[in-house]
């Protein structure tokens, strides 16, 4: 036989030899391993079962992880954190209080508005009323009417803003029964491109209350471009329509009364209009009636003192200003700066960090305010930071609210700021003493 082609024979039955050895051993563990698991041993005893043993195991380190970031969590929990309203499937974009404090109303991205019954400040849970917005819309400001009763929300999508009035039906009764359940609030109204294209960035309700108004539900509602309209609440009926001729809005405000709205835009300057009424009480008109000039940047924003004869704007000058308004605007008199603050928040670089949300208790005497995720509560007298919460939240404060009357918090009655944020949380805060320092 050739020699080449006796090595190529021996070549070939010694791989064949070697893949044979191979092949064998690998069904062989792969033949063990499929008995292992199709008839695994513990099975057949089961106090020899260590599966069980291994899942509490588990299960109890889960339960004492959770513990421990409970424990951690309150570590970190500011002293004047009182709760977390959760439940949010999105950012939550708007917040606002019932007249009697009861009902906090949330604005959600995730399309729904939530009205939670405040019960109790310290709840471990709270009841809340779900109401689903008609599909497409992205929910971007919310305000109560003059009771729990009715609801404002405005929605934005590609074609522009809508508003919505939502009321609660009044519980039907048969003569011994009482209805088991209330119905959910209905859409009385409803206003589609009401700011042509843009969209609205804030709500502001209240019970009209000035001279001879007769008492009407009030909505401001201000659009991201220059315009403002002021709705009667009831009717859903345009009662004026303004411009601030500013470039663009960053929010209005209606004071308590009904008789001003104020706004804050482009510019440094703040344009205020009073609310006419006629005889009859209705609105009459909307007027021009002054501008707050003093601030050398634009303001940020602005709130109505409770008394509706101050307000309080925050700058990108880095101040704070109270402003008497109460005066004889038609006769030329000027409002009057009461007080200017510098605002206490500062960058590692020693710059301003301007306040963008502010809003102030219901007895006038301390200021929330906000940049980012930071909350600061600050004296209207002096000025002085009374409590700061560097991380209020886990990102944005979109909202900052007081409650326009104490809660219950067990035995006692605590005045209550709410925050809203793109965390999909909501806070509730307790107010600081005044005598803090």
């Amino acid at each position: 036989m050739d020699p080449v082609l006796t090595i190529m024979v021996l070549s070939v039955l010694l791989g064949a030899l070697i893949a044979f050895v191979f092949f064998r051993s690998y069904f062989r563990n792969r033949k063990s391993d499929i008995r292992t698991i199709a008839n695994p041993e513990p099975l057949s005893d089961p106090k020899k079962n260590s599966k069980p043993v291994q899942q509490s195991s588990k299960k109890s380190q889960a339960k004492s992880h959770s513990h421990s970031s409970d424990k951690d969590h309150a570590k970190r929990h500011h002293p004047l954190d009182l709760n977390t309203l959760k439940g949010h499937g999105d950012a939550v974009t708007g917040i606002c209080f019932s007249s009697d404090g009861r009902n906090l109303a949330t604005a959600c991205a995730d399309g729904v508005v939530r009205v939670f019954k405040l019960d109790d400040a310290a709840s471990k849970s709270f009841k809340f009323m779900r109401i689903n917005l008609p599909a497409g819309g992205h929910p971007t400001a919310i305000a109560f009417s003059d009771d729990a009763s009715s609801i404002f929300v405005a929605t934005h999508n590609l074609s522009g803003s809508s508003l919505y009035m939502y009321e609660e039906e009044k519980p039907k009764t048969t003569e011994n029964k009482p209805q088991a359940k209330l119905p959910l609030p209905e859409i009385k109204w409803e206003h589609h491109k009401v700011h042509d294209q843009k969209a609205i960035l804030t709500l502001f309700g209240t019970t009209a209350s000035y001279g001879s108004a007769d008492g009407s539900a009030l909505v401001v509602s201000c659009s991201e471009g220059t315009d403002i309209i002021l709705w009667h609440g009831k009717s859903g009926k345009n009662l004026g329509h303004l411009d601030t001729n500013q470039l663009k809005n960053t929010m209005a405000a209606i004071s308590s009364n009904g008789r001003f709205i104020a706004a804050a835009a482009f510019t440094a300057d703040v344009k205020v209009w009073e609310i006419v009424y006629a005889k009859d009480g209705s609105v009459k008109e909307v007027s021009k009636a002054m501008q707050l000039k003093g601030h050398k940047s634009a303001v940020t924003w602005l709130c109505f003192a409770p008394n509706s004869e101050q307000i309080i704007t925050a700058s990108k000058d880095g101040t704070i200003r109270i402003w008497n308004i109460n005066v004889r605007y038609h006769l030329d008199e000027d409002p009057k700066t009461l007080k200017v603050f510098p605002i206490p928040l500062h960058d590692s670089t020693g710059a301003v960090l301007p306040y963008d949300r502010l809003s102030i208790s219901p007895d006038g005497g301390i200021l929330a305010a906000t940049h980012g995720t930071t909350l600061q509560w600050l004296s209207v007298e002096t000025g002085v930071v009374l409590d700061t919460a560097e991380k209020a939240h886990d990102s944005g404060i979109t909202c900052i609210s007081w409650a326009p009357k104490t809660i219950p918090m067990g035995n006692e009655q605590v005045l209550v700021l709410a925050t809203s944020s793109s965390d999909k949380k909501v806070k509730l805060w307790a107010s600081p003493s005044l005598h803090s320092s």
